[in-house]
Formats: C-alpha cells, structure tokens, sequence
C-alpha cells in the first residue's frame, strides 16, 4: 500500500505487550502511585502505566483475554492498516468541520507515526478478543490520542484537547474501521505472499529449463504411465503456482470494497452524510489501492464472505504446496529402496540411532504448514457462518487466521525454494533408463499395431522382463529401423511442444 508519510514525529516508547500471558499483564497494584495514571470509562476507574500509549479500554482488554498469548503487535499489518485508515477519517472530520485544525494536525501526525510501525508494541490486546475488534479499534484510538497529546506537549491521559472516542474515533465505530483495516491488513500480507509464491514459481521455472531434456517416467495412480521430462514436472509445479497468484492477485479489488462510514450497522448513525465519501476518497488517495465505498453499507457490515473467500483461496494455495512437497518426498525417497530420482540437499542429520540418514526435512516442514493453514480455514468458516443479524462478531478470530495463513505459507514457500529447490539435481541416466525400461512404454505403439497387439507387447516385456523394443522386434510388426524412434522417450514427451 502507497501512503504519504510526512513528518513523522519522534519520540521514545516503552514495550508493554509481550507474547507470554504473564507478561502482558502489568502489576498495576504493585507500581509506585506516580508511575500509573487513572484513567475512567463507563464501568469505573483504573490505574494505567503512566507511560503506556494505550489507555483503559486496553488494559480493561488485557484482563478479560488472557487466552492465545498472540497480541494483535504479532500482525503489524493490521495496526499499519489502522493507521492509515483512522488518518483517512481525520481528514474526513477536518473536511467537514468536525474537529479543529490544530487537533487534525495532531491527530494526522499521530496516525503517520502507527503506520510507520513506530507504536507495534503498544498494541497488548490478545487477537482473541469478544466486542467484534472493539478492544482494537480503542487501542488505536487511544494509542493515537495519546501520541497526539504527547506531541502537543500534554500529558498522557489529559484527554481535554484530543479524545480517544470524541476526536480519533468522531464519525467511526469498530464496526466499520475494524473490517476496513483488515481488509487493507490483508492485501497488504497477500502482497508479501504473492512475492515468495513467484520467487518459488522462477526457482522451478529455472529447475525446468535445466532438466527439460531430462528424460523420466510419468506415473498416474502410482503407477508406471508414459514418458516424460523432470523439467515438463517441474514446469508443472511452476504453472499451479503461477495459477494460484492470479487467483490471489484478483482478491485485491474485493478486498478494496469497504463498509467505512456506515458506522454501528451501516446506517451511518452519528456521522455527517457526507462523511463516508469523504473518508472513502481518502482512504483511496492514502493507499493507492482501488477503495470504494461498499454499494449496500448494511449488508457489507455484517458480510464477511470476502474473507470467507480469501480464506478459501489460501487453502487452494496450501493444498497445491502440500502436492508439490508430497511429490517431491517421493520423487527423492530412497536413495537404495525408493524412487531416487531427484537429489534434495541435505539439511539435517536424520536420525538419533540410524548413521548417515537424511531425510526430506524442508518438504516435511511444508507438509504441517499445509496442514494448519487447513485448519485455519476451517476456524473462518465456522466463525463466518456463526455471526447474526447486522454484524458478526467473530472477525477478530477470521483476521487472525487469514493473517497467520498468510504468514505461514509465505514462510514455508521461502524455505522451501532457498533450502530445497534451489538445491535439486536430478538422476537423468538412471531416470531414463526406467522410462526405457517402462512396459507403458507400448502405449506408443497403438498407432502401429492397435491396442491388442500393443497390450501383448507390454505382457511380454513384463513377463519375461525385457525392454518393450526387445519385445517388439519379437513381435515384428514395426520395421527395426524404425522402432527405436517410436520409443524414444524423449520423442514421445514432446518436449518441443512445453518449453
């Protein structure tokens, strides 16, 4: 996502979120009274770390969720997108007389700076949260009033002059910022994926051309099919994955479609008319992305089908991973009582008790990254179809699944390609000395001799295991001198037809 970032304000911070429960929990009885602030909301008052950028809703949040140990720092995407997207608001507000210059400047400034990355930390929440996102959207908030008060020369928490829900949130509601950031969170981890999947797409591209003249056996069912080349499989894998980039490239115009402005339930309730048009407009201009306002903002409040759809392509991505990896497993799977007919490196000693055994580690470790993506997709399912009525609550869980899947799989597509495929060779004279072998081999002889004749061929070769020439010339048929160029399995891959 293009953004203009001017001027970021500097300025020290101090890390409070921290993966591990126990850590994420301040003592706050414990703190010296000069080192807390109290801060109130609508159920009471309570001590915050007078240093903290987050303020009660945060810390009121960081009690009720003790429950993953993930805080949402762990998917900087989203707070990034958070950012821009309470920027785009601010400029809306500031369109329309909602708040003064002097608390946009500030506000804007603050925003610039969360986008930039320069407040991760100060996001503690668990990303599995009740309240649809609310425990988010309020540590945005407050995170960005309390960098806008700082920068003004006002203390934390001295929320006269900029407001968490007054100002930083004037005109929104989670419920239309939350979906929006996430949308924009996606695109952005989606492009980082796009960028691993075509790097792992060229490395076997590359592979192909090295080895398309490499001759081997193709197998349908595990079984022994006709000739073909190791580079027309490695181009194979190649295309799937180029295949699944345009697939995941389209997600990025339905991802741009967005419910902000439509406030609670998508009426736009406590907001200017005009406001969503305004911040739409922005938002647009900010990213650089294709934003527009969603058609029907009821509907779009409470439709997470776009993730559902995400999700699901990720699942389509990992399932042609997990082919790829099995293949390869295979294919390398030895090296005296398997197929050995690629070589992987080496990665790691294989065995506490067998000496000098290697085993497809790289692979293997794509194989589980398959598997929990798989997972993750089932959660957003369950999660989409669970919500009710005007919004469903659970985006939270389906943010967080959709982002990690797309951490892991890029992940997983990196090593493979820098530890696995950039290492491959492949055993061509042994390879091409099965696929001579191959009683399929006869299915090139259909056109000569017709399907009975060519199955009698084939019994043969097996029966008395001899080559499908040797069996052929028995047969006597096919004139000699032009048996060995019907059985040239080279000839019979085409190769010229698939570069």
């Amino acid at each position: 996502m293009a953004q203009s970032v001017s001027q970021p304000a500097s300025g020290s911070t101090t890390t409070f979120g921290k993966p591990a429960l126990e850590a994420r929990q301040p003592s706050l009885e414990t703190c010296a009274p000069d080192a807390n602030r109290i801060e109130h909301d609508c159920i009471g008052s309570m001590p915050v770390p007078a240093d903290a950028y987050w303020g009660i809703h945060t810390a009121r949040a960081m009690t009720n969720f003790p429950i993953s140990g993930i805080p949402v720092s762990h998917h900087p995407e989203l707070i990034h997108a958070f950012g821009i997207v309470k920027r785009a608001c601010a400029l809306a507000n500031r369109d329309l007389g909602g708040i003064s210059k002097e608390q946009w400047t500030l506000i804007d400034a603050a925003c610039v700076d969360v986008a930039a990355g320069k407040f991760d930390e100060q996001f503690p929440t668990d990303v599995l949260q009740g309240g649809a996102g609310t425990s988010t959207n309020m540590n945005a908030n407050e995170v960005i009033a309390n960098r806008a008060l700082e920068l003004a020369g006002h203390p934390k928490g001295t929320y006269a002059l900029i407001h968490p829900n007054d100002h930083v949130n004037k005109s929104q509601s989670t419920n239309d910022t939350y979906p929006a950031a996430a949308r924009l969170a996606i695109i952005e981890a989606l492009d980082t994926l796009i960028v691993s999947a075509r790097g792992l797409s060229r490395s076997f591209r590359s592979l192909a051309h090295k080895t398309m003249h490499d001759a081997t056996i193709g197998r349908t069912q595990l079984q022994d099919a006709v000739p073909m080349t190791f580079g027309q499989e490695f181009m194979a894998f190649a295309s799937i994955l180029e295949t699944d980039i345009a697939a995941i490239e389209d997600l990025r115009e339905p991802l741009s479609t967005v419910n902000l402005g439509g406030t609670a339930i998508g009426t736009g309730i406590c907001s200017d008319t005009r406001f969503r048009g305004y911040a739409v407009a922005h938002l647009a201009k900010l990213t650089g992305l294709p934003v527009k306002a969603a058609t029907d903002a009821i509907a779009a409040t409470s439709d997470v089908g776009d993730f559902v759809t995400t999700s699901s392509l990720l699942k389509r991505h990992a399932t042609h991973l997990g082919k790829i990896a099995n293949d390869l497993r295979l294919l390398s799977s030895g090296p005296r009582a398997g197929f050995a007919e690629i070589n992987i490196p080496a990665r790691q000693a294989g065995s506490s008790i067998m000496p000098g055994k290697v085993n497809p580690v790289i692979p293997e470790s794509v194989n589980q990254s398959v598997f929990m993506v798989m997972g993750l997709d089932t959660t957003v399912s369950f999660a989409a179809e669970a919500g009710q009525l005007q919004l469903n609550a659970f985006e939270p869980v389906m943010v967080h699944a959709i982002l990690e899947s797309i951490t892991i799989l890029s992940k997983a597509m990196d090593t493979l390609r820098v530890n696995c495929v950039d290492g491959i060779t492949v055993n061509a004279d042994e390879s091409l000395g099965k696929a001579r072998r191959c009683a399929s081999l006869a299915t090139s002889l259909i056109g000569h001799i017709g399907y009975e004749r060519a199955v009698e061929v084939a019994k043969t070769a097996m029966a008395e295991n001899i080559s499908v020439h040797e069996a052929a010339e028995r047969e006597g048929s096919i004139r000699p001198e032009i048996l060995t160029d019907i059985l040239n399995p080279l000839e019979l891959a085409r190769v010229t037809s698939t570069i």
